[in-house]
């Protein structure tokens, strides 16, 4: 039975196929830009430091890009007055990637930018809890949760305010109270109070943002080269970087993400949304801070190779960048492998080992040339894959489409049996 359309709120109900919309992907593209600005961000701030405010600030982007993903989940967000809410928040999110750059040191002259980024973020933050309390009019448990968040969003939003008064790593350690206590409101949400009655388009979303973020490594190359004449160094490093990016592309959409729709789809009511939670919206935040650090490494990397007024070819990568670049393909692997174990019970042990052995051969791979270092990685991300393929082609029913998946042994019992909706 369809729920009455009311104050133009058209909601998702169970028995229509949800697809992704076009106004969700161009929502999305203001995500483009500001894992661009992040990427920057800490491209110019080459310090333990700037890299923990680059991850911080990937922290608070998934946030707001997870909380719409569930809206859409929910709601028709192209129809009604629920695209005006959608339209505000992309114009939002916007002012939020414009003032990433100045989030946590402000530039002299104009605005002061730490503030403005502290307000709008909260402005998109409270856009989506308003109009998920109206899209949850006929469900007054939900809507008990909404305004369970909002409270819970309060203390967070009042701790960036005051990180915006000081600097360094005192303003950091703020930072990460403030998500903490955010992170933690929602994950102390029982499964119960929420609600995801379309697990294709929940998974699609997500798959997505993947893709988005793979695609911003390859961005990150083009613009480490775009100011240089092209030279077969620069091709064979832009190759190479392409390779590792199709690589990575290959680790999570060969078996990874079918997995995790099959298993979204087979459960029902409250393990529906526990795996929701675990595996999308929890698991995937480090998989995509992985793949903006793999970027930042990647963006470097070109840049020695390229500018050739201020680096040779034999110039290695050191310090942060290189870390960042074997540090992040070792957190996507390792998410990777937690993926795994959520929906499949066992740990993902060669993808593991190659995180291990990546960050162990670091140093080593400081004395070779920037060149070769992005070879290496990338060729050895190559043997992984072909190393895993071979094994999932023994074995067909792995590389079967979703509904297919009928081989895969899931280890919770709980997802066996899902449990019915009260």
């Amino acid at each position: 039975m369809r729920v009455p359309k009311k104050r133009g709120l058209h909601l998702v109900t169970r028995e229509e196929d949800h697809k992704v919309t076009t106004l969700e992907l161009f929502f999305d593209l203001v995500f483009v830009y500001a894992i661009t600005q992040t990427t920057q961000l800490m491209a110019d701030h080459l310090t333990p430091l700037g890299i923990g405010q680059g991850v911080a600030m990937i922290a608070v982007l998934w946030w707001c890009w997870c909380a719409y993903a569930w809206l859409a989940n929910t709601l028709h967000v192209d129809r009604g007055i629920a695209q005006l809410a959608m339209f505000a928040a992309m114009g939002t999110m916007f002012l939020v990637s414009l003032t990433i750059p100045e989030a946590f040191t402000d530039l002299p002259g104009g605005l002061y930018a730490p503030l403005m980024f502290v307000g709008c973020y909260f402005l998109v933050r409270l856009l989506h809890l308003t109009a998920y309390f109206g899209a949850a009019r006929t469900d007054p448990e939900l809507r008990k949760t909404v305004l369970k968040m909002f409270v819970g969003l309060l203390p967070s939003v009042a701790l960036l305010t005051a990180a915006a008064f000081f600097s360094g790593w005192v303003q950091l350690g703020i930072w990460a109270v403030a998500l903490l206590a955010d992170y933690v409101n929602v994950f102390r949400t029982r499964s119960s109070d929420w609600r995801l009655h379309q697990p294709g388009h929940f998974a699609e979303r997500f798959g997505l943002i993947v893709i988005i973020a793979l695609g911003e490594s390859i961005v990150a190359i083009g613009i480490g080269i775009s100011s240089y004449p092209m030279s077969w160094p620069i091709t064979l490093a832009a190759v190479f970087g392409l390779t590792l990016a199709s690589a990575m592309w290959w680790m999570y959409f060969a078996v990874v993400a079918h997995v995790s729709e099959h298993n979204l789809k087979r459960a029902d009511g409250v393990e529906r949304v526990r795996i929701g939670t675990d595996t999308y919206t929890f698991l995937h935040l480090p998989l995509i801070a992985g793949i903006v650090l793999v970027a930042l490494g990647l963006k470097k990397s070109l840049l020695y190779v390229s500018d050739t007024e201020h680096h040779s070819l034999a110039d290695g990568l050191h310090g942060t960048p290189i870390w960042a670049l074997t540090g992040g393909l070792a957190l996507y692997l390792i998410a990777l492998s937690g993926l795994r174990r959520r929906n499949l019970g066992s740990w993902n042990v060669q993808r593991l080992v190659f995180a291990v052995v990546l960050l162990a051969a670091t140093p080593l791979l400081e004395l070779v040339p920037a060149i070769v270092l992005v070879g290496v990685v990338a060729l050895a991300a190559v043997a992984l894959v072909l190393f895993e393929r071979r094994k999932l082609v023994s074995n067909p029913g792995l590389l079967a489409p979703p509904e297919s998946l009928t081989g895969v042994t899931f280890a919770s019992p709980v997802v066996a049996h899902p449990p019915k909706e009260s």
